[in-house]
């Protein structure tokens, strides 16, 4: 049994769905964990892939409402606290995220999309670099155990652009406006930053076959 879990890097909230969700499934006894199939998305297909303003510079000019931006910056702040993670949208830099989701397929196929993933995560939302820059994906990709040559070389071409589109279109059919989701074998959709008992309950069901939440 599997579940996919469809993400963009640039999202807190999958940041933080990725921390809960690694948590879950550890809690899960060996015989009872599904493979967890990593899915690309794109939250903005169209951005630059050179930063021009921190996440929570453009988070304020979405909420123009005194406060608003603030209580929503800190709420992401607090959720990531919870699990750990030092989440620091101030100096997080959006940029187009294509490259590094056919960095994670590359990493999905040698079966290394967990420890890539999270090192992508932490690269932007941590610790404020550019996830568009090739420099900054070989190294994220070779402290994720992939070999930096076979990833200068895959960035030099379109190597995996089919793979990234086909995850993206997949989504549209779902009905996928939103990540972090996760989607059982039964098309069953489900965000992934519910709490903790909710989604060992999720994964444990959908070991079973089953889908009862």
């Amino acid at each position: 049994m599997s579940v996919e879990i469809y993400s963009d890097f640039l999202c807190p909230w999958c940041y933080i769905g990725h921390r809960k969700l690694e948590k879950a499934h550890a809690a899960l006894p060996s015989v009872r964990r599904v493979a967890i199939v990593w899915r690309s998305y794109q939250l903005d297909p169209d951005a630059s892939t050179l930063p021009t303003q921190t996440a929570a510079q453009a988070m304020r000019g979405w909420y123009p409402e005194p406060g608003e931006a603030e209580a929503r910056l800190e709420r992401i702040v607090s959720a990531g606290r919870d699990e750990g993670l030092h989440i620091d949208l101030e100096r997080a830099l959006p940029v187009n995220t294509f490259d590094a989701h056919r960095v994670s397929h590359l990493a999905k196929s040698q079966a290394l999309s967990e420890p890539l993933n999270e090192l992508v995560f932490r690269a932007y939302h941590v610790e404020g670099l550019n996830i568009a820059d090739h420099e900054v994906l070989i190294a994220i990709a070779g402290e994720a155990g992939l070999n930096r040559e076979e990833v200068k070389s895959l960035l030099a071409t379109d190597e995996f652009s089919d793979s990234v589109r086909a995850d993206i279109g997949r989504a549209a059919k779902l009905g996928i406006r939103g990540v972090p989701t996760l989607v059982t074998e039964k098309g069953e959709r489900f965000s992934a930053t519910q709490e903790h008992s909710t989604l060992v309950a999720l994964l444990d069901t959908a070991h079973a076959g089953v889908a009862q939440l």
